[in-house]
């Protein structure tokens, strides 16, 4: 199937107005709440604007052992949004931008009341731990997941991964480098999808960073996704704002990502340019395409 590289924003515009028409209609409304849980953090006070008939945990920590420090206890936790009247729902799990150095777990509103659990993840940050902690953390939080999904009514075959920015590189280091996942005993392929928005495909610059490397000199070792190209990698949705507006090549290296994993001969991979918007301000319309991704794949698996 030929993917275009490059899409007016009159055509993206109308595809996510089409998408967002049923909630709009069906004037739905929400109710604020939080759900209390044994696992929540004292300093956790989230509370997520939601619909009946979905419920929430806050604060869990999803990273154990007799080595926990007090940093991981703080940092290594998650929150849970999941319909409460739906079984086997597909679960998108979603990791907040920030260049790897800020940043904090939130639930995209644009993803509540979709039909769909979200599972939004803290994990540590440089200068307190340097790489590859980032991504272990990352796959910490996705073997999570997948083991106590079906706790809450989902289903594990179900499980998508996506993020912004920084968490669009972990969402990738995670699918397509199998050795994180399979530190945790989960094989990677197990994921349902990979929805990266805007993340670095080549290694990330923070890790650059610590090496005394550029933000302008490319690297593409272990810890880039474009080393890990292969075939049998997750069906996979690559997002991207404007070229012209986007981060320092941003949108070029996921273009060539997109084109090394076709000439692998992965067959579920596509990738869409949202033209107009910069690389802040591409999530917002980029959560319908996720939306619109996680059911055509959910419909494929059951």
């Amino acid at each position: 199937m030929a993917i275009p590289m490059r899409f007016e924003i009159w055509k993206v515009a109308v595809s996510c107005l089409l998408l967002l028409i049923p909630e709009l209609v069906s004037g739905q409304s929400f109710a604020r709440q939080t759900i209390s849980t044994s696992h929540r953090a004292s300093a956790d006070q989230h509370v997520v604007d939601q619909a009946d008939g979905y419920e929430t945990e806050v604060g869990i920590l999803y990273r154990g052992g007799d080595d926990l420090t007090d940093y991981m206890k703080e940092k290594c936790r998650l929150d849970i949004y999941y319909p409460s009247n739906i079984k086997d729902f597909s679960t998108v799990i979603w990791f907040h931008g920030g260049g790897l150095t800020g940043g904090k777990r939130a639930i995209p509103k644009e993803l509540l009341a979709k039909g769909v659990a979200v599972v939004a993840v803290d994990y540590r940050l440089h200068p307190k731990v340097k790489s590859p902690e980032y991504i272990r953390d990352a796959a910490a939080a996705v073997a999570w997941t997948f083991a106590n999904i079906n706790k809450y009514g989902g289903s594990d075959k179900k499980v998508f991964v996506s993020g912004h920015s920084a968490g669009g590189y972990l969402t990738l280091m995670v699918g397509m480098d199998k050795r994180w996942l399979g530190e945790f005993q989960v094989d990677a392929d197990r994921i349902a999808g990979l929805i990266p928005y805007s993340g670095h495909t080549i290694t990330h610059f923070t890790v650059r960073a610590e090496r005394g490397i550029s933000n302008k000199v490319p690297v593409v070792d272990k810890l880039a996704p474009l080393y890990h190209v292969r075939k049998d990698a997750s069906p996979m949705l690559i997002i991207t704002g404007d070229r012209e507006l986007e981060m320092l090549g941003r949108y070029e290296e996921n273009a060539y990502f997109w084109r090394m994993m076709k000439v692998a001969g992965h067959s579920q991979v596509e990738i869409f340019e949202l033209d107009g918007y910069n690389h802040g301000q591409m999530a917002k319309p980029a959560h319908p395409l996720l939306l619109k991704f996680v059911k055509q794949i959910a419909k494929q698996i059951n």
